[in-house]
């Protein structure tokens, strides 16, 4: 399709409920809509500006000055904006948090922290301090029944397993520990007691913006002594010295995660966030049919992204979500409208 085609006209908005990329609220894509070609009086995109100069130094110390202001971040915490997601901190973690000790503690639970596990043992021992494995990680091991290492360099968990289904409703006691959560999917949907973590980290596409960044909040005492060899990309040190741009950052992805924390504190912050979610859930929950709306049409893949139904006025798209089992989640930019009209997909499924 030629660039322009579409000039002019209108476009149903749609109620996204897939994994990987979550919606976004509507005033934050058109704050950019408005901004695309030219952030405010520079005449220059977002997309084309130095990240050097003086105008994007400005929109990435907001919007850190913003995430501080809506996690109460203490200033001994570094925070950091970072290119390739969640993922690359499972590397960049243990690289960084080793710290002279030979192991780790884990937390398995599902899907993700088994993925961080994996990456953890290629720099040293992993002691699996509790796993779900056995109730098929549909359960969260009871705290007294986990065994956790005191020599650990770190006690690691992910607070939502969105494949599985679980989530931590409040951080672990860790003995001691440096704890380390993976906040992937549940940063900033209500507030958190950061002085309890050593380091969060979470990627940016489910409730901070686009894919492809990652956010590392990390206790400064526990960088500089990486691993040595450690590349300058993955040291948490380096990147906290140089701003996070040790090499030039994903600079759209970090402005509109600015949009999203300016809108979340205009939504009245954290605990109004809370408040929102609990009634979406609620809403969720109570609706009728729930595991034949969320259980993946068939084999064919291909299904599985097709929209489950379409209105003159709005669609909800890719409902079956995530390849594994068939879930779907609760993302910050799906307003309660959104599962309203949920309800009645579930109700004519």
């Amino acid at each position: 399709m030629p660039l322009g085609l579409t000039k002019g006209k209108s476009m149903a908005r749609i109620y996204n409920f897939s994994p990987g990329p979550a919606m976004l609220p509507a005033p934050v894509l058109e704050r950019a809509r408005e901004e695309l070609r030219g952030w405010r009086s520079t005449g220059v995109s977002v997309m084309e500006m130095s990240h050097r100069g003086k105008d994007f130094i400005g929109i990435a110390e907001k919007a850190e000055a913003d995430l501080r202001e809506l996690l109460a971040i203490p200033d001994n915490y570094k925070v950091l904006f970072l290119a390739g997601g969640a993922t690359a901190q499972f590397t960049a973690a243990p690289m960084n948090l080793w710290r002279g000790k030979t192991r780790a503690a884990y937390v398995g639970t599902g899907y993700w922290s088994e993925k961080a596990i994996a990456e953890a043992w290629l720099f040293g021992q992993v002691q699996v301090a509790a796993s779900a494995k056995d109730s098929h990680f549909t359960t969260i091991p009871h705290r007294s029944l986990w065994n956790v290492d005191p020599d650990a360099a770190y006690l690691h968990y992910t607070a939502n397993e969105t494949i599985g289904g679980v989530e931590f409703h409040a951080a672990p006691e860790t003995d001691g520990l440096p704890l380390v959560a993976d906040m992937s999917s549940n940063i900033l949907s209500r507030p958190v007691d950061v002085n309890r973590f050593g380091l969060i980290y979470a990627n940016a596409q489910k409730n901070i913006g686009l894919a492809g960044m990652a956010v590392v909040i990390v206790r400064e005492d526990l960088i500089g002594q990486a691993l040595p060899r450690i590349p300058s990309t993955f040291d948490y040190r380096q990147r906290a010295d140089k701003g996070s741009m040790v090499n030039t950052p994903p600079t759209y992805a970090w402005y509109i995660a600015g949009l999203m924390l300016e809108w979340l504190k205009e939504q009245g912050g954290l605990v109004a966030v809370e408040a929102r979610n609990i009634r979406k859930a609620t809403k969720l929950y109570a609706a009728r049919r729930l595991a034949i709306l969320f259980e993946p049409r068939g084999t064919d893949r291909s299904l599985a992204q097709e929209p489950a139904i379409s209105s003159p006025r709005h669609a909800a798209e890719t409902v079956p979500g995530r390849r594994k089992v068939g879930w779907s989640g609760i993302s910050r930019g799906v307003p309660l409208r959104g599962w309203i009209a949920s309800q009645h997909l579930q109700r004519h499924a």
